[in-house]
């Protein structure tokens, strides 16, 4: 019996925008499993933001549930919300979010550094294995300008959202800011990781980017329009290696 990662039952989202409410999520519920890897489409619109937003507990619904690794986020603190951002949930942004005069090693620790738990030699050790984990073992010491372009920067990214050993990993159109080359590379680590276990969830509004997961959630206009697997999900590394060479 798999276990329910996200629980989302009835979720609504209103905004009061002065004498207008605007409902954006209308009654939204689904679930996602442990070891799924979901991507969220939509047009702007269609609520796909506040739904990340909601997910990684920056935003609190209106009224519904919204459960997290059998936690029921609704009335939880600001700190509790800090702890579950930090503890269960692995963030990757399109802007990379990385500190520019900081090593790839030091951006990878920087979530554990509000980890009591964690001592400084665990700290390190983690993040020397997210670094090995996304093929950056031996850069682990240069600056993110020291890194080529998106792909590395994205790498370090990513590999600073497992640092922590979240229960899933929350994507915000991570591949928006790259070239088709890049954003292969850079779903066929996702699908690897995907294969080891960790539950991935991924806004996306490019339909190429969906066909590499396992399921497909479309949001329009605050409502949920479709929820279906991907019978043939694509492989990455393969459509990687179909693409021309790169021209030096």
């Amino acid at each position: 019996m798999s276990k329910d990662i996200i629980k989302i039952e009835n979720l609504k989202r209103e905004f009061t925008m002065g004498t207008e409410t605007v409902h954006a999520l209308k009654g939204i519920s689904f679930t996602i499993q442990e070891g799924e890897f979901v991507t969220i489409m939509g047009s702007s619109g269609s609520g796909k933001s506040t739904m990340l937003n909601i997910l990684g507990c920056l935003d609190q619904p209106t009224s519904g549930l919204y459960q997290i690794d059998g936690v029921q986020v609704k009335n939880l603190s600001r700190n509790e919300l800090a702890t579950i951002r930090n503890e269960k949930i692995g963030f990757i942004f399109q802007s990379y979010n990385l500190l520019a005069r900081t090593s790839a090693i030091e951006n990878v620790e920087l979530p554990l550094l509000y980890n009591s738990k964690v001592s400084t030699s665990e700290r390190r050790e983690r993040a020397i294995k997210a670094l090995q984990m996304v093929g950056l073992g031996d850069r682990m010491h240069h600056t993110p300008s020291q890194l080529s372009g998106g792909q590395q920067q994205q790498r370090v990214a990513i590999a600073r959202s497992l640092v922590n050993n979240p229960v899933m990993i929350l994507a915000d159109e991570a591949t928006g800011n790259l070239d088709t080359r890049t954003s292969y590379e850079i779903m066929s680590l996702f699908q690897d990781l995907n294969k080891q276990g960790i539950t991935i969830t991924f806004v996306t509004h490019e339909p190429d980017i969906a066909a590499f997961s396992n399921r497909t959630i479309v949001l329009k206009d605050g409502n949920v329009i479709q929820d279906f697997q991907n019978k043939n999900v694509l492989s990455a590394a393969e459509q990687l290696a179909k693409l021309p060479p790169e021209k030096h």
